[in-house]
């Protein structure tokens, strides 16, 4: 099984995004047994609380729903526990870094890496704009998808 843990801030926004996006695309795809995908904040400011007003109205436009999701932290355990650990952004990445202390198995990448554009994706707490967040997540995810599976073939 990959295990999959998407990371960002708050985990109220742009983790549960796309931890919700992938669970969607991999299960139309038929690969959701192949799967275990989560998401998690660097930050203990949203502990407990629910997905972002603005990320539940716009993954619900797909029919896509985040019921019962609520913002836990990463912690350094999870290094273990997960394939490929996601940040949203470059300072994500760096509070990671801070709470895994080191990324020996090159599990840590921003999102946004796999595809042809490597970027930030903006946070849409501060922007507004989850329209936006949510392509560059989509972006991301399909090449996320697109990198696990021509990966995996290559392995076998």
């Amino acid at each position: 099984m990959i295990k999959i843990l998407f990371i960002c801030h708050g985990n109220i926004c742009r983790s549960p995004m796309a931890e919700f996006i992938m669970k969607d695309m991999v299960e139309k795809r038929h690969q959701s047994d192949r799967f275990y995908i989560a998401s998690a904040a660097t930050s203990r400011e949203e502990i407990g609380n629910p997905v972002h007003h603005g990320t539940r109205n716009k993954l619900r436009q797909y029919g896509i729903s985040t019921e019962g999701k609520r913002a836990v932290q990463m912690t350094k355990a999870d290094y273990d526990k997960y394939d490929y650990l996601i940040g949203m952004e470059q300072w994500n990445i760096s509070n990671m870094m801070r709470i895994l202390g080191s990324d020996p198995e090159g599990k840590v990448s921003r999102l946004l890496d796999f595809g042809p554009n490597p970027r930030d994706i903006d946070d849409p707490w501060y922007t507004g704009d989850f329209d936006s967040t949510c392509r560059d997540i989509c972006e991301g995810c399909e090449a996320l998808l697109d990198y696990i599976n021509r990966h995996e073939s290559e392995c076998r």
